[in-house]
């Protein structure tokens, strides 16, 4: 198996950010994009660790689970 998460380039966060922002409507501060854009980091990086966990290939995916 490949790890395909190592090999995913960093983004472009900031127009991520704005793009996002715009599709949904909100209006983002400026004076809040650097903490929008810190948080983006964390989850590409979250993202990244679960995307690149290697899986045998017999694995399925669990059931729905309802509370």
């Amino acid at each position: 198996m490949t790890d395909h998460a190592a090999d995913m380039p960093m983004p472009d966060l900031d127009a991520y950010a704005a793009s996002a922002a715009s599709v949904l409507g909100l209006a983002l501060d400026p004076a809040w994009t650097e903490a929008v854009v810190a948080n983006l980091r964390v989850l590409h990086a979250a993202a990244a660790l679960v995307g690149g966990f290697p899986l045998p290939d017999a694995t399925e995916a669990a059931p729905v689970y309802a509370a």
